[in-house]
Order: C-alpha cells, then sequence, then structure tokens
C-alpha cells in the first residue's frame, strides 16, 4: 500500500510494531527531552573489546625462573596483538558514534533556511516534525538508496497526511503525475516512509501520486521527472543507479507494502535514471 495511509515509524523501546503503514504499525522514534526532538537511541552500538592478562612462567626450586617454552613467547604477542586490535576498532567506532551524535548537542545543528530545496526544481511543503528526524545526514548516516512508494490517493492527499502530526509517517518528495516534484523533508534528516529504522536512516524516500492497480497513473511526466530526482540524489551521494540501491517499499525487510506494484516498469525507470546521470556527467565535465 502507499505512504499517504502509512504509519509506519520506527518502534519505541519495549514495544512491537504492528503490522506496516496501513495496518497502523509505527516507526516510533523514543522522544528526547527538550525541544521535542526525537534520541535514535536504537542506533548501532559499539561493542568493547577486553583485556588479555600475561602468561607467567613456571616457577622453579627456590623460586628460580623454570625454562619458557617457546609457545608461550607466541601466545603472548598474538594475545597482545589481539586486544590492540580490539582497542583500535573500539577507539574507531567510539570516534564514529561522537561523530554521529555530535549535532545532537544544542547549537551544532547544521544551518536550515526556510523554504530551502535539495532539488532545484522542487517546491517546498514542510511535513510535521512529528513525522520525521532531525539529522546531520550523510555525515551522520550514510544514504545510499532510494525507496519508490506510491501514495495510493492525490498528491494533495499525501501532502495533507504528511502534515498532519498524528500521521507519523512521511516521505522527502512526492512526485505528481504532471511531473511537478513537493519536497517536504529535507534529504538530511531523517523520514519516516519505510517503516524499518535502519532503511529510513539510509535512504531517500520518493512517493509517486496514484493506485498502484492504475497503470494510467505512472505517467511519462512522473517518470522522467522522478528519475531525473533519483538521478541527482544517486550522484550526490555516489551510490549506482541499479537495483540494489533504488528499491520498492515492497522490497524492504519486513515491509507489508505492495508498492509501487507490478505496475511500475523498473527496466524503464532504471533506464531514465541512467540516462539523467549520463547528462549530468556531461554538463559537469563542460
Amino acid at each position: 500500500m502507499g505512504q499517504a495511509a502509512d504509519e509506519g515509524r520506527e518502534p519505541k523501546a519495549g514495544r512491537t510494531p504492528a503490522g506496516g503503514r496501513d495496518g497502523g504499525g509505527r516507526d516510533a522514534e523514543a522522544r528526547r527531552g527538550g525541544g521535542g526532538r526525537e534520541a535514535a537511541d536504537g542506533t548501532a552500538g559499539t561493542g568493547g573489546a577486553g583485556g588479555a592478562g600475561g602468561a607467567g612462567g613456571a616457577g622453579g626450586a627456590g623460586g628460580a625462573e623454570g625454562p619458557r617454552s617457546p609457545g608461550v613467547g607466541r601466545r603472548r604477542l598474538l594475545i597482545t596483538g589481539t586486544a590492540a586490535v580490539g582497542l583500535g576498532v573500539l577507539g574507531l567506532a567510539t570516534r564514529q558514534e561522537i561523530k554521529r551524535w555530535w549535532w545532537r548537542m544544542p547549537g551544532n545543528d547544521k544551518p536550515r533556511m526556510e523554504g530551502q530545496v535539495d532539488d532545484a526544481r522542487a517546491r517546498w511543503v514542510a511535513a510535521s516534525e512529528a513525522n520525521m528526524r532531525r539529522g546531520d545526514r550523510p555525515s551522520d548516516f550514510g544514504i545510499d538508496r532510494v525507496i519508490v512508494h506510491v501514495t495510493q490517493g492525490t498528491a494533495a492527499a499525501a501532502v495533507k497526511v504528511f502534515r498532519n502530526p498524528a500521521h507519523q509517517a512521511a516521505a522527502h518528495y512526492i512526485v505528481c503525475q504532471d511531473g511537478e516534484i513537493i519536497q517536504m523533508i529535507r534529504e538530511l534528516d531523517v523520514a519516516f516512509h519505510a517503516a524499518n529504522r535502519e532503511y529510513n536512516e539510509r535512504s531517500i524516500g520518493i512517493e509517486h501520486e496514484g493506485w498502484t492497480d492504475r497503470p494510467q497513473d505512472f505517467t511519462d511526466a512522473m517518470y522522467r521527472s522522478s528519475a531525473k530526482l533519483t538521478a541527482g540524489i544517486c550522484s550526490r551521494y555516489g551510490f549506482p543507479a541499479d537495483r540494489k540501491h533504488i528499491i520498492g517499499h515492497n522490497e524492504v525487510p519486513g515491509a507489508d507494502h505492495t508498492d509501487p506494484g507490478r505496475h511500475w516498469d523498473w527496466d524503464r525507470y532504471i533506464r531514465l535514471v541512467r540516462n539523467e546521470m549520463k547528462v549530468e556527467s556531461t554538463l559537469r565535465r563542460r
């Protein structure tokens, strides 16, 4: 089913999500105190590395040290090296976590301008902040995919529900049947659109106006406008235009949605995206 009927926020701690968007399941983010900002309390943590004790020699009569086995030195070297690697990995993970959480400190938000868009063709209409989480992507979470949705309704209806804080779900973009693009959430922020926390954090969600069982809704203008939008996203974040990185909502792990459905022409869409990327590459070289 489409995004307009979704309530797929990330699950709160200790709460089991029920169903998908249309079934009322929510990707509820744990609320962070102060300013109403939501905390990513379920983000991947780092594991600690335990220390290793040294191996002592065998004591002889009168306290004299007995002959040391050659294997003891090798074991000590192996244990010490393993501990050092473990601490190095821990240090790297800790730095990544510090970087990831740095923007959550007061005053560390990226500068934002009202009405600013990431695609020059887009018209800005802000979604409710209850339907997204402020972020610092790709600094805190890398972006490596686009998720294609269908609204199961009109673009106007999708805009209305994405602006409703009770809906608790929204996508970054809506592409209309006439090719118009509406941006509702900045790409640097996390939109609650995939009903999967990890995929939300790593993706851009694009809704398409129409119904999955009506192939006539997927117009040429829509395909071309959406393909150009996706091509720009692929170029900005450096990931390929293929079916591993451009997927449907139905392909998200745990999703119970069917959009974009069997009438969505994936071969055509990927071809259009790649063609747009070639055009962009040519223009940049001039």
